[in-house]
Protein backbone atom coordinates (compact mmCIF):
# COMPACT_ATOMS: atom_id res chain seq x y z
CA UNK A 1 0.00 0.00 0.00
CA UNK A 2 1.53 3.28 -1.11
CA UNK A 3 1.35 6.18 1.32
CA UNK A 4 0.51 9.62 -0.03
CA UNK A 5 4.13 10.80 -0.06
CA UNK A 6 5.22 7.73 -2.05
CA UNK A 7 2.33 8.22 -4.48
CA UNK A 8 3.42 11.82 -4.94
CA UNK A 9 7.03 10.76 -5.61
CA UNK A 10 5.79 8.32 -8.26
CA UNK A 11 3.51 10.87 -9.90
CA UNK A 12 6.27 13.49 -10.01
CA UNK A 13 8.97 10.97 -10.98
CA UNK A 14 11.32 12.18 -8.30
CA UNK A 15 13.28 10.64 -6.69
CA UNK A 16 13.76 8.16 -9.55
CA UNK A 17 14.51 5.14 -7.33
CA UNK A 18 10.88 5.10 -6.20
CA UNK A 19 9.62 4.53 -9.75
CA UNK A 20 12.42 2.03 -10.35
CA UNK A 21 11.32 0.01 -7.32
CA UNK A 22 7.67 0.22 -8.36
CA UNK A 23 8.56 -1.19 -11.80
CA UNK A 24 9.90 -4.38 -10.17
CA UNK A 25 6.51 -5.29 -8.69
CA UNK A 26 3.44 -6.88 -10.29
CA UNK A 27 0.97 -4.10 -11.11
CA UNK A 28 -1.88 -5.95 -9.38
CA UNK A 29 0.01 -5.86 -6.08
CA UNK A 30 0.06 -2.05 -5.95
CA UNK A 31 -2.74 -0.41 -3.97
CA UNK A 32 -3.50 2.83 -2.19
CA UNK A 33 -5.99 3.59 0.52
CA UNK A 34 -8.98 5.60 -0.59
CA UNK A 35 -7.69 8.07 2.03
CA UNK A 36 -4.56 8.55 -0.11
CA UNK A 37 -6.77 8.95 -3.16
CA UNK A 38 -8.67 11.70 -1.31
CA UNK A 39 -5.41 13.44 -0.34
CA UNK A 40 -4.20 13.36 -3.96
CA UNK A 41 -7.51 14.76 -5.19
CA UNK A 42 -7.38 17.48 -2.54
CA UNK A 43 -3.92 18.49 -3.74
CA UNK A 44 -5.23 18.58 -7.28
CA UNK A 45 -8.16 20.79 -6.27
CA UNK A 46 -5.85 23.15 -4.36
CA UNK A 47 -3.81 23.62 -7.53
CA UNK A 48 -6.94 24.43 -9.57
CA UNK A 49 -7.04 21.10 -11.45
CA UNK A 50 -4.21 21.78 -13.95
CA UNK A 51 -4.66 19.49 -16.96
CA UNK A 52 -1.21 17.91 -16.90
CA UNK A 53 -1.33 17.14 -13.19
CA UNK A 54 -4.91 15.87 -13.45
CA UNK A 55 -3.83 13.43 -16.14
CA UNK A 56 -0.90 12.18 -14.10
CA UNK A 57 -3.07 11.52 -11.05
CA UNK A 58 -5.77 9.77 -13.08
CA UNK A 59 -3.12 7.60 -14.75
CA UNK A 60 -1.60 6.76 -11.37
CA UNK A 61 -4.99 5.80 -9.89
CA UNK A 62 -5.63 3.47 -12.83
CA UNK A 63 -2.49 1.56 -11.91
CA UNK A 64 -2.51 1.81 -8.10
CA UNK A 65 -5.94 0.48 -7.22
CA UNK A 66 -7.68 2.46 -4.44
CA UNK A 67 -9.06 0.20 -1.71
CA UNK A 68 -12.26 1.25 0.07
CA UNK A 69 -12.04 2.10 3.75
CA UNK A 70 -14.41 -0.41 5.32
CA UNK A 71 -15.49 -1.76 8.70
CA UNK A 72 -12.33 -3.90 8.97
CA UNK A 73 -10.25 -0.73 8.57
CA UNK A 74 -12.45 1.00 11.18
CA UNK A 75 -11.85 -1.85 13.65
CA UNK A 76 -8.10 -1.74 13.00
CA UNK A 77 -8.21 2.05 13.44
CA UNK A 78 -9.76 1.79 16.91
CA UNK A 79 -7.20 -0.77 18.06
CA UNK A 80 -4.25 1.02 16.44
CA UNK A 81 -5.17 4.43 17.76
CA UNK A 82 -5.63 3.07 21.29
CA UNK A 83 -2.27 1.29 21.09
CA UNK A 84 -0.54 4.41 19.81
CA UNK A 85 -2.16 6.60 22.47
CA UNK A 86 -1.07 4.19 25.22
CA UNK A 87 2.49 4.31 23.87
CA UNK A 88 2.55 8.08 23.44
CA UNK A 89 2.78 7.83 19.63
CA UNK A 90 0.88 10.44 17.67
CA UNK A 91 0.06 10.33 13.98
CA UNK A 92 -2.03 12.80 12.05
CA UNK A 93 -5.67 11.81 11.60
CA UNK A 94 -5.33 10.80 7.95
CA UNK A 95 -2.01 9.04 8.58
CA UNK A 96 -3.68 7.02 11.34
CA UNK A 97 -6.45 6.03 8.91
CA UNK A 98 -3.92 4.98 6.26
CA UNK A 99 -1.91 3.00 8.81
CA UNK A 100 -5.04 1.24 10.04
CA UNK A 101 -6.06 0.49 6.46
CA UNK A 102 -2.66 -1.12 5.82
CA UNK A 103 -3.02 -3.20 9.00
CA UNK A 104 -6.57 -4.26 8.11
CA UNK A 105 -5.56 -5.36 4.60
CA UNK A 106 -2.29 -6.96 5.81
CA UNK A 107 -0.40 -4.66 3.44
CA UNK A 108 3.09 -3.27 3.77
CA UNK A 109 2.89 0.51 3.90
CA UNK A 110 5.43 2.13 1.58
CA UNK A 111 6.27 5.56 2.95
CA UNK A 112 9.12 7.96 3.53
CA UNK A 113 7.39 9.29 6.68
CA UNK A 114 9.42 8.07 9.65
CA UNK A 115 6.47 8.53 12.04
CA UNK A 116 4.91 5.28 10.81
CA UNK A 117 7.93 3.40 12.09
CA UNK A 118 6.99 4.48 15.62
CA UNK A 119 3.74 2.48 15.62
CA UNK A 120 4.08 0.04 18.53
CA UNK A 121 3.81 -3.72 18.54
CA UNK A 122 5.17 -4.43 15.07
CA UNK A 123 1.65 -4.61 13.68
CA UNK A 124 2.37 -2.16 10.85
CA UNK A 125 4.83 -3.36 8.21
CA UNK A 126 6.66 -0.36 6.72
CA UNK A 127 9.09 0.04 3.80
CA UNK A 128 10.90 3.14 2.57
CA UNK A 129 11.94 3.06 -1.09
CA UNK A 130 14.12 6.15 -0.85
CA UNK A 131 17.85 5.66 -0.39
CA UNK A 132 19.14 6.38 3.09
CA UNK A 133 21.81 8.78 1.83
CA UNK A 134 19.26 11.39 0.71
Amino acid sequence: MLDTNTASYIIKGNPPEVRQRLATLPIDSIVVSVVTQAELLYGLARKGHPAAFTGLIREFLLRARPLPWDSNAATAYGDLRASCAASGVTLGALDMMIAAHAVATKSTLVTHDKAFGLVPGGILAVEDWIAEDR
